[in-house]
């Protein structure tokens, strides 16, 4: 390992797609380089500025850098990032962010950092090369999500979406048989051979930035996605170096609000249900009920942490007749955002109910709660199948053909991972019991920093690195 007194001292400029859930984990692994001394210039939109400063832990070596995002037809006047619109206009937001380019230009031109992070803006290494800037293509979702879809052997043309058919099989040489799609689960990538961005598909901008750039980075690790991880870099031809989850210290993060802290503490330890589907999906009406249908059938206290429902404007007006009455004193259902991690590490939450995002999984891993999953997009599917079918450490709720979950298979569910006589819930909970063990251990997230700049510096010096490098020294 090289030491601290030997390596070099790097200027990163960090420039995430314009979503809070790609920022926030940037902002992560910001964090944990500027605690070594490194020097991060974050570009990003003015309003996620705001949402995003109390989480820099490092004011004095991060520095954040205001992008305008300028004016797109028909997208929403003001829209700067992901959160603030429909899944449906992401890609107009796409081609604002590519406008933003000229920017990004005069930026790096000025700083003339030593590596350039990004994800989605595909044409940063056009820029970055010939000012011999160094770029990494840093991935955010898991390497099961960017391998079974996200790869060149998947032939995608503008023009001519994919069919179910093709979605569902996995690209040659793809290494696991459980993490995969079933039926029309395939229908939920269909997004990647549409537009997303003027003239570019979604694949072939995720593509393109990997394919353009001096390395790939994952936020993963070896010890869950080692041949997923091996498989990306043989289709690109490109080292690939991992993070490690990259999630904040629990010392690092404010106190969980008076407000839940007080709530939770009336219940007895592992005795509530915590459900939260992240900051972007948005369920119909009577998915949305039946959810809590389903959560009111437990028998359990619940927190739900969830988006009000198409077409409402309050949580509180698509509940179903007569619940909030029946679950008085014992469920909460809360529109807005809340501390995640905070109330997943709070004594009296034992069941975590998640869409299995790729932070919620690095979250509901890493605490103690039982897991119950809710998929509903491609990527957060195979998150699922990851730990549900590889890992068995959690519980997939079961669906019909058409994606819709009942609130029996929902409350069934929850009951067979929380009861404590339940085989499949001492099966999981002693499968989650030993990983989180492993992800927890000490110098575990700090090693494959420690290793993921140790990459850099070989990067930088223009070694060669040849194959793919999962490991960890």
């Amino acid at each position: 390992m090289m030491s601290e007194e030997t390596s070099s001292k790097f200027h990163i400029v960090m420039f995430p797609w314009f979503a809070v859930g790609h920022m926030t984990p940037f902002l992560h692994l910001s964090n944990e380089l500027a605690k070594r001394g490194h020097k991060i210039s974050f570009l990003l939109p003015r309003k996620a500025l705001i949402l995003l400063e109390d989480l820099n832990l490092h004011p004095d070596l991060i520095t954040f850098h205001p992008v305008t995002v300028p004016s797109v037809a028909t997208l929403p006047p003001g829209t700067e990032t992901a959160s603030e619109i429909t899944i449906s206009d992401t890609p107009l937001l796409a081609a604002a962010m590519d406008l933003t380019r000229p920017q990004l230009e005069v930026s790096l031109q000025a700083m003339r950092p030593d590596f350039v992070f990004y994800d989605t803006a595909h044409w940063i290494p056009q820029v970055a090369r010939p000012l011999g800037i160094r770029t990494v293509c840093y991935n955010v979702v898991s390497a099961a999500a960017i391998a079974i879809v996200l790869v060149p052997a998947r032939e995608v043309t503008l023009g001519k979406p994919l069919t179910e058919e093709e979605l569902a099989k996995p690209p040659e040489g793809y290494p696991s048989e459980t993490v995969v799609l079933r039926g029309s689960e395939a229908r939920s990538l269909m997004f990647v051979s549409l537009p997303f961005g003027d003239n570019i598909t979604f694949h072939g901008r995720t593509t393109t930035a990997m394919r353009e750039c001096d390395a790939i980075a994952i936020r993963t690790c070896q010890e869950i996605e080692r041949d997923l991880c091996a498989y990306i870099g043989s289709q690109y031809g490109k080292p690939v170096f991992l993070t490690g989850p990259v999630l904040p210290e629990p010392a690092a993060t404010k106190t969980l609000d008076e407000k839940w802290a007080e709530w939770l503490g009336r219940f007895k330890p592992g005795s509530v249900v915590f459900c939260a589907f992240g900051s972007q999906h948005v369920l119909e009406k009577g998915q949305f009920q039946e959810l809590l249908l389903g959560l009111e059938s437990t028998g359990l206290p619940f927190l739900v942490a969830l988006r009000p429902p198409v077409g409402t404007n309050s949580v509180e007006e698509a509940f179903p007749e007569g619940f909030e009455e029946r679950v008085q004193g014992r469920g909460i259902v809360h529109g807005g955002w809340v501390q995640q991690p905070l109330i997943l590490t709070h004594p009296s939450v034992g069941c975590f109910v998640s869409h299995c995002g790729f932070g919620s999984m690095w979250e509901s891993l890493m605490c103690d709660c039982q897991i119950v999953m809710v998929p509903h997009l491609g990527d957060q599917i195979l998150n699922t199948r990851l730990l549900a079918e590889e890992l068995r450490v959690g519980i997939e709720v079961e669906r019909d053909e058409s994606g819709w979950f009942s609130k029996e298979s929902l409350c069934r569910a929850i009951k067979s991972v929380i009861n404590e006589e339940s085989e499949v819930g001492q099966l999981v909970k002693e499968n989650h019991a030993k990983w989180r063990e492993v992800l927890v251990s000490p110098n575990f997230i700090s090693g494959y920093i420690d290793r993921f700049i140790q990459n850099l510096q070989e990067l930088q010096t223009e070694k060669k690195i040849r194959g793919v490098d999962v490991g960890r020294s």
